[in-house]
C-alpha cells in the first residue's frame, strides 16, 4: 500500500494566501500575528497537538507540520481557516496561481 500524497503545491500556496488574510484582518486576543503564527494555531486546532511547558516559562507545542499533511488533512486544515474566517468576517484574497487564470 502507497503512502498518501502529501499536500500539492496550490494548496500550499493557498495556505499561505490564506494565512496573510488572517494574519492582517484578525486581532488575537489583543494581539496582531503574523501568518507563521496562524499557521500553528489552524495545524494545533485540526490535529489535536499537545502543549507542554516551556524550559524558561511559556509553552510549546508539540509539532504537527503542515509539509507533512496529507492532501486530505490540507483539505480539512483549509476548511478550518474559512469556518474561523468567516467569524472573523476575514475576506480572504485568491493565491497568486489563481489570479493569473
Amino acid at each position: 500500500m502507497s503512502e498518501p500524497k502529501t499536500r500539492s503545491a496550490q494548496q500550499n500556496a493557498r495556505m499561505w494566501s490564506m494565512l496573510a488574510d488572517v494574519s492582517r484582518q484578525v486581532v488575537w486576543h489583543g494581539q496582531k500575528l503574523v501568518a507563521e503564527d496562524w499557521k500553528h494555531i489552524f495545524s494545533a486546532a485540526l490535529s489535536k497537538q499537545r502543549v507542554v511547558p516551556g524550559l524558561d516559562g511559556g509553552w510549546v507545542v508539540l509539532g504537527y507540520h503542515t509539509s507533512r499533511m496529507t492532501v486530505a488533512e490540507m483539505a480539512d486544515l483549509m476548511t478550518l481557516m474559512e469556518a474561523f474566517g468567516s467569524e472573523q468576517n476575514v475576506r480572504f484574497s485568491a493565491p497568486a496561481y489563481m489570479e493569473h487564470s
